[in-house]
């Protein structure tokens, strides 16, 4: 076993390199958190997720990525910040604080310093982040660095659950941290009743089938039922993290260690009107299914539908293009868009439409978007 000094000076040169937290866990397989993703895919709470889900045999077991493991050096960066206004004159949609900005770009560098630290004195070391090779937020818990929120985010203290995850894993033998942050939550539960779609089906228990950051991810048409609470928001969402008492006192201050603001919106118009080359250039490092950009533009109609003016000019020009998109994914989420901001006077261009999705869609009674929660 090494020393605590030897542990503090691989957690300094994290630190050192922008980390916001750093702690050491042993490297045991994590049995309970493996046989909750085993009853919870089971269950169909799963949804189409895979990511952890897909092995859990190995996303809950270190030694299937680094043989020898002994030792899992986990890393927080902070992501909170103060989201600016949307830009006046503008339709846009929100984007989760997390995606805002490349935030994972910024934790890794400080693990590649801690791996770097440790294999300059002779040991093994990988770095795991947002990969479901590791489930980052039992390593974290584990590492002491926050405890399970009943949102099953980890809540790390003085910094909410605003923070991106990962972790070094080596066969350095380092001292283990102290035991897991005691329970915060208490008798707290907004995040369970702030959800838009009742996705926290109970304390640490999401529903991928009802979470809007997982919906707007995943592949196919948006559930028609969950498509009003999306609201504005086009990629992700924080509504559980922003009615977190911890989280909230996190934020309250704006940026972090000033870290500017990054892209909190993204104007409506303009992404409908961008070329596949051209979204995958500006959103290509979001998780996009197949890497198809019909699905931003997806999101982006049914945002479009919930908070446009009907009236504004370019919001019917976009609206009708889409309507003769050559996807039909497109086409349909563009039926529902009409006809939620009252353009059903457009619906005339797929009126002899005779693919599936556009059909249901067209066939779709009146009241069809209504949430069931």
């Amino acid at each position: 076993m090494l020393t605590a000094d030897d542990a503090n000076a691989v957690r300094e040169a994290g630190l050192r390199a922008g980390l916001d937290r750093v702690g050491i866990a042993s490297a045991e397989p994590f049995a309970e958190t493996r046989r909750h993703l085993e009853e919870r895919a089971a269950a169909g709470l799963a949804g189409s997720m895979q990511f952890t889900y897909r092995h859990p045999e190995r996303s809950t077991d270190p030694s299937r990525t680094l043989p020898g493991v002994a030792s899992l050096v986990v890393g927080a960066r902070s992501y909170a910040h103060a989201v600016a206004a949307p830009p006046a004159g503008t339709t846009s949609g929100r984007v989760a604080r997390y995606a805002a900005d490349d935030h994972y770009d910024a934790l890794r560098r400080g693990l590649d310093a801690m791996a770097g630290h440790l294999v300059e004195r002779g040991w093994t070391a990988r770095v795991v982040l947002d990969d479901n090779a590791l489930v980052d937020r039992a390593a974290a818990h584990r590492a002491g660095l926050g405890w399970w929120g009943k949102n099953a985010n980890v809540l790390v203290p003085g910094l909410g659950s605003w923070v991106v995850l990962g972790s070094v894993l080596t066969d350095a033998p380092l001292p283990s941290d102290p035991a897991p942050v005691a329970d915060g939550c208490g008798s707290c539960r907004r995040c369970l009743d702030g959800c838009p779609t009742g996705a926290i089906v109970a304390p640490g228990v999401v529903d991928a089938r009802r979470c809007l950051a997982w919906l707007v991810q995943a592949e196919g048409v948006f559930p028609v039922e969950h498509r009003a609470a999306l609201g504005d928001r086009l990629y992700g969402c924080d509504e559980c993290q922003e009615v977190c008492p911890p989280s909230t006192r996190a934020s309250a201050d704006g940026a972090v260690d000033g870290r500017p603001d990054g892209g909190d919106w993204v104007d409506l118009v303009a992404l409908l009107g961008a070329t596949d080359d051209e979204l995958l250039a500006r959103f290509g490092r979001w998780y996009i299914p197949r890497r198809e950009p019909r699905y931003l533009r997806r999101n982006a109609l049914v945002v479009l539908a919930n908070t446009a003016d009907a009236r504004d000019p370019d919001v019917v020009a976009v609206v009708r293009a889409a309507l003769v998109d050559d996807d039909p994914l497109v086409r349909g989420h563009a039926v529902w868009a009409a006809r939620r901001l009252g353009l059903d006077e457009l619906l005339v261009l797929v009126a002899d439409e005779d693919d599936p999705v556009v059909r249901a869609e067209l066939d779709r009674p009146a009241g069809g978007s209504e949430q069931v929660r």
